[in-house]
């Protein structure tokens, strides 16, 4: 099997089309069917027929559907090691949710990073649901955020820390004086980070006990930029409260109380296997825990950009 039959097989299992398959690896129809029809003849497997409700795999076909990926995954990091190998350098990819990578992950991959010379550090914003897939696939060393609903078997998650969400208001805000009765908060403008289009997270549920209506939710392209509206008064925010006692002690930010109007929940590191893991992910999973990693990741401190190979790569609602 060569990677590039692995590529166009896993294309048509992804797309469910030849057609698209080809259109999306900038090939022509038959030369995707014929890196396919190399796959059947070399594994003794149709491998998937077409039919009239589209493509059926065989169970050979979903054997290798669930592989190729891994492999492909396999060769991309083998390729990249040895390419940080070849210039003394290592490479750490982080995938981490919005909150913690805007929030926690500063501090931490700061202080991580600065332990190691020779460590570059990729930071990618991610769904906690794609986690698993960017594991198994190897498109990620480690994950870091809230866990999954759902962890696979090849899947380690460890809690390492917890947090609080909090709900705040700026000072002038009518609420800021009073109490604030659940049915006069689902009529607020609700001021909200990336987290907040995550469904399933934890700044999801917390709106969906409120019953807070999607049309009264503004989505910023950071948490920190709904914070600053919030501070203007222009509406309520969901906020880590670590990273707002600052203000709230100050009294530029008020938070509301009440039985509703906070969650607990906790940060985890998800790596693949012990055996699958690079060294530097089993490292950094067993330094998060440390009191140094911990106080960082409240402190929030900035990061030397230089620490980054590439830069971070944002990607909002994923």
């Amino acid at each position: 099997m060569t990677p590039t039959q692995l590529r166009a097989f896993a294309a048509v299992v992804r797309l469910g089309s030849v057609k698209q398959a080809a259109a999306e690896l900038s090939v022509s129809e038959s030369a995707v069917s014929l890196l396919v029809g190399q796959l059947r003849k070399e594994l003794g497997d149709q491998l998937f027929t077409r039919t009239a409700a589209g493509l059926a795999f065989t169970p050979g076909g979903l054997r290798l559907a669930s592989r190729a990926g891994e492999l492909l995954g396999l060769q991309h990091r083998t390729v990249l090691e040895v390419s940080q190998a070849g210039r003394g350098r290592r490479l750490l990819r982080v995938a981490a949710s919005s909150l913690f990578a805007e929030h926690a992950a500063p501090g931490l991959i700061k202080l991580f990073a600065d332990r190691a010379d020779d460590l570059d550090v990729e930071l990618s914003v991610s769904n906690p649901k794609h986690f698993n897939t960017l594991l198994v696939s190897r498109a990620a060393d480690v994950a870091i955020g809230p866990q999954p609903g759902t962890v696979e078997p090849a899947v380690v998650c460890k809690p390492f820390m917890n947090y609080k969400l909090v709900v705040v208001v700026g000072a002038d805000h009518p609420f800021a004086k009073g109490v604030a009765h659940a049915h006069q908060l689902r009529d607020q403008i609700w001021l909200l980070g990336p987290s907040g289009a995550t469904e399933g997270g934890t700044v999801w549920k917390l709106l969906r006990r409120l019953g807070v209506p999607e049309e009264h939710q503004q989505i910023f392209q950071s948490h920190a930029a709904a914070l600053e509206e919030a501070k203007r008064s222009k509406g309520v925010a969901v906020a880590l409260a670590s990273a707002v006692a600052q203000d709230v002690t100050s009294g530029y930010l008020v938070r509301l109380n009440g039985p509703q109007l906070q969650a607990d929940a906790v940060w985890c590191t998800l790596t693949l296997a012990a055996r699958d893991t690079p060294p530097v992910a089993a490292e950094l999973t067993r330094f998060v825990a440390t009191p140094r990693a911990i106080q960082a990741m409240l402190r929030g401190a900035g990061v030397n950009v230089g620490h980054f190979k590439p830069s971070i790569h944002i990607t909002l609602w994923s």
